[in-house]
């Protein structure tokens, strides 16, 4: 018997985290890197101090049956609670569409998960080469990208967003990513600016975006089919 998924919060409605579906999100405890921008430290521990019991969350959807379309599955990580996949099946005979937010810590992990998916919202932190930057964990650009790669297979509709703080990379940097992006055949992309309010590293100060930032947003949008830009 899997155990329980421990779940550190909960939205009840967003229309912004599955595009197109009226859904709930559940902020799923525990992440095994520590992205410095990261605005919800709280659930990087795999215990959290307010968890909400899983018997309460599917209380919470089987009375919200026929009102919401869609359970996203977030984080920290999602994939690295075994419980996950029950989790994901319960939610699913109950009738809602499943997202997932991951930025594929553990690739077998995701890939265990990736058939019961219909949406995924995959963080791609930056060239392979330079996610240990904003991870702090050595080897974590292989795991993303190596996830990334998984997901592009699988066949599950994705977005694949970036969050970006200007302290941690710049336009040069920004565009490379872009143009590998592309050149793997990911269709959809999206620029995060991230929230510099409340962040895990208290050294990073606002993210300031650069003037010469307009010029690039033009040319990504010729790099993809769908391509957006959102604010924090």
């Amino acid at each position: 018997m899997s155990p329980a998924l421990r779940v550190g919060g909960l939205l009840p409605l967003t229309t912004l985290d599955y595009p197109g579906q009226l859904a709930c999100v559940l902020f799923c405890q525990g992440c095994a890197w520590r992205c410095r921008y990261c605005h919800n430290p709280g659930l990087i521990c795999a215990r959290g101090e307010q968890e909400t019991p899983w018997a309460e969350v599917l209380a919470f959807l089987q009375r919200r049956q026929g009102l919401l379309e869609a359970v996203v599955f977030s984080g920290g990580e999602a994939t690295l609670q075994a419980g996950l996949p029950a989790a994901m099946q319960q939610v699913r005979a109950l009738g809602f569409k499943v997202g997932l937010h991951s930025a594929g810590i553990k690739p077998a992990a995701l890939k265990r998960v990736l058939p019961l998916c219909d949406w995924v919202g995959f963080d791609v932190k930056a060239l392979e080469e330079d996610t240990a930057l904003i991870t702090g964990v050595a080897d974590s650009g292989r795991a993303n990208w190596q996830s990334l790669e998984l997901l592009l297979a699988s066949g599950v509709d994705y977005e694949c967003r970036t969050s970006v703080h200007w302290q941690l990379s710049d336009c040069r940097r920004l565009q490379r990513l872009a143009e590998r992006l592309a050149g793997i055949g990911v269709q959809h992309f999206v620029v995060q600016q991230v929230r510099s309010q409340s962040m895990l590293d208290a050294g990073l100060g606002p993210s300031l975006c650069p003037p010469a930032a307009a010029a690039l947003w033009p040319y990504l949008e010729q790099l993809f089919p769908r391509f957006s830009l959102r604010s924090a």
